[in-house]
């Protein structure tokens, strides 16, 4: 019970950084203009970048970076932290080894969701890119440095922007591959512990949490 109300307020909390309008709100602060009536209508840093300039676009982005991560190590603390202050049992293996590392990855879409359909902005936003690379980094900092370094390299050689996230998009795939990374379940347990570390071998079974789960620390 406890864990599906943690993922529940996890994730519209994600949902909820992800909804904050970086770009809106740069239009308005900066030259008092609503940026989806301008450029591609689009509240991302590509857009901003067109209409207010190339310093304004570069916060915006680092911003809706910032959110994705922030997302990520909010949702992995929270869910621990739940379980610290709850009445209940500890979670039993099945939770720590495989649904909490899912609930991770939820509130990861639900941040490209916020960013993407904002509730402040009748759910519109921009596309998600700058977002999406601020969850790969907080979930596997390799791949999402390979991601962001395809972007560059594409964006370089071909000035499209739209290009270079599809291209940067299936070099994630790639990265997975060759780092042996499995993105999703790149987590850790709780108080630092490995998520799936097994119990010590001399401890039995029997005398361990529910389900055959070490102890709960």
């Amino acid at each position: 019970m406890v864990f599906w109300i943690a993922s529940a307020v996890g994730l519209a909390i994600a949902y909820l950084l992800g909804s904050t309008p970086t770009g809106y709100l740069a239009g308005r602060l900066l030259k008092g203009i609503d940026i989806r009536e301008h450029g591609s209508k689009s509240t991302g840093a590509t857009n901003v970048l067109r209409t207010l300039g190339k310093w304004p676009a570069l916060a915006v982005l680092l911003v809706d970076v910032l959110k994705g991560v922030a997302a990520i190590v909010f949702a992995r603390w929270f869910y621990r932290w739940c379980y610290t202050i709850s009445p209940f049992a500890p979670p039993t293996a099945l939770e720590l080894q495989i649904w909490m590392p899912w609930a991770v990855c939820l509130a990861g879409l639900a941040v490209l969701l916020g960013h993407g359909r904002s509730v402040w902005l009748n759910f519109t936003g921009g596309k998600s890119a700058a977002t999406g690379l601020g969850v790969l980094l907080a979930m596997s900092w390799p791949v999402g440095l390979g991601a962001a370094a395809a972007f560059a390299a594409s964006l370089a050689l071909f000035r499209i922007v739209s290009l270079s996230s599809m291209l940067a998009a299936l070099t994630c795939g790639r990265a997975c591959l060759w780092t042996g990374s499995t993105v999703a379940l790149s987590d850790t347990g709780y108080r630092g512990q490995p998520l799936c570390d097994p119990a010590p071998p001399h401890q039995h079974p029997a005398a361990s949490g529910r389900d055959g789960a070490a102890p709960w620390p």
